[in-house]
């Protein structure tokens, strides 16, 4: 059995060589931003060690995301940066803070992003820090008082004045232009002891939290974290988003796609489509129903609590077209009724399984080049065509499956739509494709 994966997002505070040689056999990836946790592969007993992560020039890493992972037995642990404000934030939903700046958070002395921002260089360079971090300041005159190198008032006036600076402006040298001309002295003992790391805290956390992870590693558990699962907090995020992450991949140069795309392009425009969703549908809940020792009939009149021999009530009669109920027995309905009312009946989520019926089916390549397709009709619209709310794309695109005997809220089922909304942004990004297609019958006609 292999060993729990340790994976740690780290920048400016720590180099990816310093995490090494505290955790060797760590996976070290750049400051963690939005997405990056669910594009990672985990599994229950890993350890997540968030120390820096982007909020400007990327979206900060949600909160959900976190605790998706928390609910899937992955260690998380934040400490110096980004990773101790989190924690300081979900510290009650299992995940672990190490260090003074998470104290800081957790009892309130900061509250504020910009005390752990810092402006760096590019991750080919190492990401030096170009800006001084606000929580060092506030812990090297801290440092400095207790060891009578810099006074006590002088320390507060510093920090004072730094905190009133943007934290883009926060270099030595611009805080230097503004404190008081006798704090200069003390500025510059500042400068040197963080500099040598002695009173750079986000380091020193850093370190402390790694330290912890080899530890635990090592069999050596620390404080244990809340036990959490999401019965007690709605995490928001599910294997399916995690899945999009995970598949998202540059299929042009600044053109990406996931293969959830695909799957949505076939919903949208593949004719066989509503086959394969039905035939994947049905056999999950023939799965359901063995589970219980049912055939799938029975199963489907317990569901929806249809009694045996009684016909179909007309409220779920209604997800049926007119050939439908005319001519499938009550059996073969009531699996339709399943299948297309499944959001209400059951909790599992088709989409992954479909989408692995997608991709060993012969439709992948067409589904994808779609996608493409869309993509550069949308580019070479941009600005001439304007892309209308979701309910006004999901009116204008239901023009495709209007037919007799049926009626569009049974048509955005067979396809796994629970209604205009949805799909109305599933097809913003194929809008500009679907008016392209629409006026090419008018342009051979005109030719």
């Amino acid at each position: 059995m292999s060993s729990p994966n340790v994976v740690v997002y780290a920048g400016p505070t720590i180099s990816a060589d310093e995490v090494r040689g505290v955790v060797p056999h760590a996976r070290v990836r750049p400051p963690v931003a939005r997405g990056d946790l669910l594009s990672e592969t985990w599994s229950p007993d890993d350890t997540a060690v968030i120390i820096d992560g982007y909020y400007r020039e990327k979206l900060a890493v949600g909160h959900k995301e976190i605790l998706w992972l928390i609910d899937e037995g992955v260690h998380v642990v934040g400490a110096a940066s980004m990773g101790a404000l989190r924690a300081a934030e979900l510290s009650p939903y299992g995940m672990s803070g190490a260090g003074t700046v998470f104290d800081m958070y957790a009892t309130g002395e900061v509250d504020g992003d910009d005390e752990v921002a810092v402006l760096h260089g590019p991750a080919d360079l190492g990401y030096p820090a170009g800006t001084v971090a606000l929580v060092n300041l506030r812990y090297g005159c801290r440092e400095g008082a207790r060891t009578g190198r810099i006074p006590a008032e002088a320390g507060e006036r510093i920090v004072r004045t730094a905190k009133a600076m943007p934290f883009a402006h926060r270099t030595w040298q611009e805080i230097d232009a503004v404190v008081d001309s006798g704090d200069r002295a003390c500025l510059e003992t500042l400068r040197q002891m963080i500099g040598t790391g002695e009173w750079d805290v986000k380091r020193l956390d850093a370190l402390a939290a790694l330290r912890a992870t080899g530890e635990r590693r090592a069999g050596r558990p620390g404080e244990e974290s809340v036990a959490w699962t999401a019965d007690t907090a709605l995490t928001g995020i599910t294997h399916y988003e995690a899945l999009k992450w995970r598949s998202r991949r540059e299929y042009a140069e600044g053109r990406w796609m996931t293969d959830l795309d695909v799957v949505t392009a076939g919903r949208l425009f593949g004719d066989d489509y509503p086959r394969l969703h039905e035939e994947t549908l049905t056999g999950l809940l023939t799965g359901f129903a063995a589970a219980q020792d049912l055939d799938l009939e029975a199963y489907a009149r317990a569901t929806l609590g249809v009694a045996a021999a009684e016909p179909l009530p007309p409220v779920l009669a209604s997800w049926l077209t007119e050939t439908e109920r005319a001519a499938l027995p009550a059996g073969e309905q009531l699996r339709l009724v399943m299948v297309r009312v499944w959001p209400v009946w059951q909790s599992e989520d088709w989409r992954p399984v479909v989408l692995e019926r997608v991709r060993e089916s012969a439709h992948w390549q067409e589904w994808s080049e779609i996608v493409a397709r869309a993509d550069e009709a949308a580019e070479r619209t941009r600005g001439r065509l304007a892309v209308p709310p979701p309910e006004i794309c999901a009116r204008i695109f239901l023009r495709h499956w209007h037919g007799k005997g049926t009626s569009a809220e049974v048509e955005m089922a067979r396809r796994g739509f629970t209604g205009p909304q949805e799909l109305g942004h599933a097809v913003r990004r194929f809008f500009a494709l679907d008016v392209q297609n629409a006026r090419a019958p008018e342009r051979r006609a005109n030719e």
